[in-house]
């Protein structure tokens, strides 16, 4: 039995490894591949063909930040619901009752985010 479990580390680590290495080859690889020829002309800011005016920061209102955050939270949190949908079948009523908790615990979120207007946009 202890064979099984860490053979399923050595399936871990390499594709932990793989992850890594693949990419970063892939980048390394490119770069000798690519040209590099800088000129004024090619680092130049270009905004439709005219000269930039002003500077390039804008700084954004914090609602923008806390309704995009807002959405992540809810997103990641209904990404929950696929698996639990798959294996309804076989996890039976207490997967159910598990799961109208959780999505009662999302809407108790979603109304207290409504409650404090963080959803209002002015």
């Amino acid at each position: 039995m202890a064979d099984l479990y860490s053979n399923n580390y050595l399936i871990v680590a390499i594709f932990f490894l793989l992850g890594i290495i693949l990419p970063v080859g892939a980048l390394t690889f490119g770069r000798f591949l690519r040209p590099h020829n800088p000129t004024p002309e090619k680092e130049a800011t270009y905004e439709s063909g005219m000269v930039p005016i002003g500077g390039s920061r804008v700084q954004f209102h914090i609602r923008y930040y806390l309704y995009c955050l807002l959405f992540v939270v809810f997103d990641v949190e209904t990404i929950f619901l696929y698996p639990w949908a798959v294996a309804y079948r076989e996890l039976g009523l207490f997967a159910l009752v598990e799961m109208l908790i959780f999505i009662t615990l999302l809407g108790i979120g979603l109304i207290y985010a409504w409650k404090k207007k963080v959803l209002e946009w002015e």
